[in-house]
């Protein structure tokens, strides 16, 4: 496997594999990681769909990329996708995916002429004040000392950083700033989680950093994630033969570990109450999604709150991944990520409107008619003094083809699930669907006297606690993850978000899909490059801009220097005059 750039590979077909009609796959889950790979197995490694299993515990596909509508409960998202355009791998598969709603076109097609028509930005990134604009005013409001402190992380080598939390980075230059609220509830970043993984958001985005107040930098799907990611591929891969085995739960996988060689043997999972096995040789290759953001979840309803299961459950993913790590170093360290739930849990929620009345209150904050069909928040909107750090957003509706007209659908989420909520005095984990209602619609400015009744008779709130949300962000050292393929491996790769791949971001759909593509690519010797991750972190211009937006457009030369800093800059200017480097300093706005 090896990494690629430019469109010289992009388009170009592998040759087929030597003895790939012969050899067979097996992919522990169903999420978006499995159904990349068995979509990379089935176009790239060309083997025959029927020789591909999916090995999945529940009954239907999709892991972490849900929608539904659970009988007698209402609709469900536990969580949304933001996508950027240098997703390179995700959209290098869904070129080849079809769309399952006009004949024709690709996935691919169909998103990019939707975020085209329909560009995604937002009208109010953060309230106050029970429904204010707190006034961002797209300013990240960072002083230079505390621009200082996140150049000092981006410049730190990764090695550095081992288990290092960001707290012993940033104080409150950086945490009491809007760059802190809009990086922190963007991607559910809390302060004493992995620096780490901070730098390498920031090396990874950094072309986005102007986008990053307003969102314009990203794009959304129609629908729901299932009905707009998963569906298609699940369709794709049946029409190639690929078989789903559902309510099948692995429990094990057996090595045959030797100095340099680290074979899978078996299978062991149950079904229909038996334990059974599948017999592995060197022509049957193991794909698992180690870990998941996703498990435990507990969900409740309008009338009732979910609650927190933080146990390890045995047959879990994480109950697997420790029983597969304890065979061999190089399967990394799974309690590094899942043994401190109170870290890394927060509790998400569906609002159903059901009339109305409440979406008057939503248009007065997002500046746009919810039902209009286009763009409605344009991400999440954060209430800046909500004690839970509660976010809201509003997709494009209908989120769901079966939605009925005239409702809309609301995703929220909450970061501080254990305290008191500042309208329904009680930690978010131990309310009911309709108090959590009561307490967003606090926070939109809804007239006391009308909360109750509004939660109770125009809206069903469905919320959903994740002890392990947030756990691809826990401090970690190398080692901590499995590489993609491991040193010595024959035959097992892990794939998703709790696998190792260089300058990628975890929590990411590119990230899943990068791992996905990177395995059936090894272990099947595919002979075409992997789009490597976006360069933007080498590319000068992007550098400057990212300088200067951070500082709120103000050039280098406003900092507050001292008299030796002064007098350095003003030679290092001097030097430069006249040249190519002078022009594009002044281009970016550097000075």
């Amino acid at each position: 496997m090896y990494y690629s750039s430019g469109n010289y590979e992009a388009f170009a077909r592998p040759e087929k594999p030597d003895g790939v009609d012969h050899k067979s796959a097996y992919l522990i889950g169903s999420g978006l990681a499995s159904l990349s790979a068995a979509c990379f197995l089935v176009r790239d490694a060309q083997m025959p769909g029927a020789h591909i299993h999916i090995l999945e515990k529940n009954s239907i596909p999709g892991g972490a990329l849900d929608g539904d509508e659970f009988s007698g409960i209402g609709y469900v998202m536990r969580g949304g996708r933001e996508m950027d355009n240098h997703f390179e791998c995700m959209w290098d598969l869904f070129r080849s995916i079809p769309s399952i709603e006009t004949e024709g076109i690709s996935v691919l097609d169909e998103y990019y002429w939707l975020n085209k028509k329909d560009p995604n930005y937002s009208l109010c990134r953060a309230t106050i004040n029970r429904g204010e604009d707190a006034h961002t005013d797209k300013k990240f409001n960072l002083s230079d000392k505390g621009a200082l402190e996140i150049m000092k992380l981006f410049m730190m080598p990764d090695e550095t950083l081992d288990n290092v939390k960001m707290t012993e980075i940033f104080d409150e230059d950086v945490f009491d700033t809007n760059f802190w609220l809009y990086w922190r509830t963007m991607f559910a970043f809390k302060d004493d989680q992995s620096a780490l993984e901070m730098k390498r958001y920031m090396q990874r985005y950094i072309h986005h950093i102007g986008g990053l107040p307003d969102f314009t930098a990203l794009r959304f799907t129609k629908y729901n994630q299932y009905e707009s990611m998963v569906l298609p591929m699940v369709k794709y891969l049946q029409e190639h033969d690929v078989q789903f085995h559902y309510n099948t739960k692995v429990v094990n996988v057996l090595f045959d570990i030797q100095e340099n060689e680290k074979l899978a043997k078996s299978i062991v999972y149950e079904c229909d109450e038996k334990t059974e096995s599948i017999d592995l040789t060197e022509d049957d290759f193991v794909f698992y999604t180690n870990g998941s953001n996703v498990e435990n979840s507990t969900y409740g309803s309008q009338t009732e709150a979910t609650g927190m299961d933080s146990e390890i459950h045995e047959g879990g993913t994480f109950d697997l991944w420790r029983k597969i790590a304890k065979q061999d170093p190089a399967f990394g360290h799974p309690d590094k990520f899942c043994t401190d739930p109170e870290d890394s849990c927060w509790v998400s929620a569906t609002v159903n409107t059901l009339d109305g009345k409440i979406l008057p209150y939503i248009q007065n904050i997002c500046k746009r008619d919810p039902l209009s069909g286009g763009v409605v928040t344009g991400g999440i909107v954060s209430v800046k003094d909500s004690s839970w750090l509660l976010s809201w957003t509003i997709n494009r509706q209908p989120q769901y083809r079966n939605q009925p007209k005239g409702q809309v659908l609301v995703w929220l989420y909450g970061m501080f699930s254990d305290v008191p909520g500042d309208y329904i005095k009680k930690p978010m984990r131990d309310c009911t669907g309709m108090e959590i209602c009561e307490e967003w619609l606090y926070h939109l400015g809804v007239p006391t006297d009308q909360i109750e009744d509004m939660a109770a008779n125009s809206a069903n709130t469905v919320p959903v606690m994740m002890p392990f949300a947030s756990a691809y962000f826990q401090p970690r050292e190398a080692g901590d993850r499995p590489d993609v393929v491991p040193e010595g491996s024959v035959n097992f790769a892990f794939i998703g978000n709790f696998a190792e791949t260089p300058r990628d971001t975890v929590f990411t759909t590119e990230y899943s899909i990068r791992t996905a593509m990177e395995a059936v690519y090894t272990l099947l010797n595919v002979d075409r490059g992997v789009p490597e991750v976006w360069g933007s972190v080498y590319d000068v211009r992007d550098l400057m801009n990212s300088a200067v937006q951070l500082r709120d457009g103000k050039p280098v030369t406003e900092m507050k220097l001292d008299l030796i800093q002064k007098l350095a800059l003003k030679e290092a200017l001097k030097k430069i005059e006249g040249t190519e480097l002078e022009k594009l300093l002044k281009e970016h706005l550097v000075i």
